[in-house]
């Protein structure tokens, strides 16, 4: 299985890649999210660490059952080689209906074939009042006309 586009990324590739990590992520589809990983791919997330497709697949199921109307925007901020380095933010509910945003930077690793093989993200969240949210596009795929996080100044 592969998953263009290949290293050596350019930044017209690897702002692609990023999009395409962004849509998969917003459409909270733990199992098909996983395929985009090689089967033992490797994550740092915060301080857990997984190994894996099947780790993977339920570390986001679990994710998405607590991270409710989850939105999120990814930012290219380097790119060399095999790698690229994101920012990112995001927002959701819990289920008592308290908001947050969670803003962090994420390191990657792709194989030969597209697919990651490592991922290391740094997150960090607060609380944030509903009126405050600025990712309000319909659940899903970001559309093309909503800014990313610089237009957004985040």
């Amino acid at each position: 299985m592969s998953r263009p586009p290949f290293p050596p990324f350019t930044d017209e590739t690897a702002a692609q890649k990023a999009r395409m990590a962004e849509d998969g992520w917003n459409g909270r589809d733990p199992a098909k999210v996983a395929l985009a990983y090689t089967p033992d791919s490797r994550w740092r997330n915060r301080a857990e660490f997984i190994s894996g497709r099947a780790e993977i697949e339920a570390f986001l199921t679990r994710k998405w059952a607590r991270e409710l109307d989850y939105r999120l925007i990814k930012e290219v901020w380097a790119h060399q080689g095999n790698r690229i380095a994101v920012r990112f933010a995001y927002e959701y509910r819990d289920d008592s209906g308290s908001w947050f945003r969670a803003y962090g930077n994420e390191n990657w690793q792709f194989d030969a074939e597209g697919l990651m093989a490592v991922r290391i993200a740094s997150i960090n969240e607060h609380p944030i009042a509903e009126a405050d949210r600025k990712f309000r596009w319909p659940l899903g795929r970001r559309p093309d006309y909503h800014p990313g996080l610089s237009d957004l100044g985040l």
